[in-house]
């Protein structure tokens, strides 16, 4: 995608003719916007979204309304969030094209030399609608999700090249670097407890503390099977479609190279309430090892997809733990990071992963 310099810093800054100028390369036709409406849109804790109405003519393939993503607005936490923009300017440029994410069409995607700076425009999906990972979701939209999120992994299932790919905020790691993450694992666990603990029962915090010390050795588990993840596959980041037929996946800032299943166990057991969980993470791993098999995955079978997935636990209060120490704080973010983590943690003792780890370790 092309470069348009100034990148809008705020929203006042996406003008009408910003939009010409970036609809216009993106269609390569003229495109002349006369009147654009900013408002804001969810409560992203690293950046900021803004649904854009756009009135023009002769373009009846451009829709009515954008949504635009621009860094957050707080200098200093713009500043510390960088390597997500990063990340998300890296997979709309140079992975969306090769794997089978149902993603938003993208208009323009742009980053700043320092990374601070950063901007994507893409189409408006309204009428369908973000998934709540408070209230949850029912067995046929997680149904969706996995099989979605198949279509990330499967096409380029331990691709070799994901271990240079520049783009990802957690690159897969060395002994060392896993070393260090576990390190911080452990600070970020006591700095959640000592943020949130109050309103989390007594044996989630312990799970916490206990699965985040053992983060270094989980990460060098099955060292020959990675593939790049979402990292934050969870329902916030996934637009329904009022049809139940298809989902949307967004929020492409925490990419990450590791064990494939660390995102279906993310999205399982933080979005289904935990006894709708436990009746139906069997049935809901083999729909999305069926549908890597359908993209060419082989040598793996059921029984590894399983036990992936009760390792890939430890992805919930390792992403949650990150988030809630090092992002802005929000009163709803914190309410979800704490039912995150008691749906995670609880599914973490009912599956054993704990202990698995250390079996394997």
């Amino acid at each position: 995608m092309s470069t348009y310099s100034p990148i809008p810093a705020k929203p006042d800054d996406v003008t009408a003719s910003w939009m010409s100028t970036v609809l216009t390369a993106a269609t390569a036709t003229p495109v002349t916007v006369h009147e654009v409406t900013v408002g804001a849109v969810g409560t992203g804790q690293t950046a900021a979204t803004y649904r854009v109405e756009a009135t023009y003519s002769g373009q009846p393939d451009l829709p009515a309304s954008f949504i635009v993503k621009l860094p957050y607005q707080d200098p200093e936490v713009r500043a510390r969030v960088s390597p997500s923009y990063r990340s998300e300017h890296a997979f709309y440029t140079e992975v969306a094209d090769t794997v089978r994410a149902p993603v938003p069409r993208t208009f323009h995607c742009e980053i700043g030399q320092d990374g601070a700076d950063f901007v994507l425009l893409m189409e408006d999906l309204a009428p369908a609608t973000q998934g709540d990972q408070l209230a949850g979701c029912d067995i046929d939209s997680a149904r969706l999700a996995v099989e979605a999120l198949a279509g990330l992994h499967g096409p380029r299932w331990c691709d070799p090249s994901w271990q240079a790919f520049t783009g990802a905020t957690m690159p897969k790691p060395d002994a060392a670097t896993a070393r260090g993450m576990g390190d911080i694992a452990a600070m970020a666990a006591d700095m959640t407890l000592e943020k949130l603990g109050h309103a989390m029962s007594a044996e989630t915090g312990q799970t916490l503390r206990a699965a985040n010390a053992l983060v270094a050795d989980w990460l060098m588990l099955e060292p020959d099977r990675f593939c790049l993840l979402h990292g934050d596959y969870r329902l916030d980041n996934l637009l329904f479609d009022p049809t139940g037929t298809r989902v949307t996946v967004v929020d492409w800032q925490t990419l990450t190279v590791g064990l494939p299943a660390r995102d279906l166990a993310y999205f399982v057991a933080t979005g289904l309430l935990p006894d709708v969980r436990a009746a139906a993470e069997s049935d809901l791993v083999r729909d999305y090892h069926r549908a890597l098999c359908a993209y060419g995955v082989e040598d793996y079978g059921e029984s590894d997809c399983w036990r992936d997935y009760r390792l890939g636990l430890l992805q919930i209060p390792l992403l949650t733990s990150f988030g809630t120490a090092f992002s802005a704080s929000t009163d709803r973010g914190d309410e979800m990071m704490v039912a995150m983590l008691e749906r995670g943690c609880r599914a973490i003792r009912e599956l054993g992963s704990l202990e698995l780890i250390r079996e394997l370790s």
